[in-house]
């Protein structure tokens, strides 16, 4: 089976979560809210398994298949190499995984922060792999 290129694959999860949200999200333009958080669960979920994904391939976390990696073990690794990118994904972490992820904040701006800071991640991460 073909490898795909890591930068490749997490901004088409990207991508997926984004269709996710702007089809099904229902946002209300007075509010800025959206109206159904299973739709925000959802796209917080892709986006944060997109940034592991590239995450995974830059720093080689995942040593041992057989146990599960915590977000320690991610910020431990990054931080060692590149302080702006653990920065991102400290704060990454905190909007795409658990405000979207688990909390289905319906807060537009916030779900936009969550992008945005996939996309950086997935930039800084895609330098390091190319150089």
């Amino acid at each position: 089976m073909e490898k795909k290129n890591p930068v490749e694959e997490a901004r088409r999860y990207v991508e997926n979560a984004k269709t996710l949200i702007t089809e099904h999200g229902e946002l209300d333009t007075e509010t800025r809210l959206y109206g159904d958080r299973k739709y925000v669960r959802m796209a917080g979920d892709t986006l944060w398994k997109g940034v592991l994904l590239i995450l995974d391939s830059v720093f080689n976390v995942r040593k041992d298949r057989r146990t599960r990696v915590h977000i320690e073990d991610y910020q431990e690794a990054v931080g060692k190499r590149d302080k702006k990118l653990a920065k991102l994904v400290y704060t990454g972490y905190d909007v795409m995984h658990l405000y979207m992820g688990y909390d289905g904040i319906l807060v537009k701006d916030t779900c936009d922060a969550g992008f945005r800071i996939a996309n950086d991640i997935i930039d800084r991460c895609a330098v390091m792999l190319s150089a």
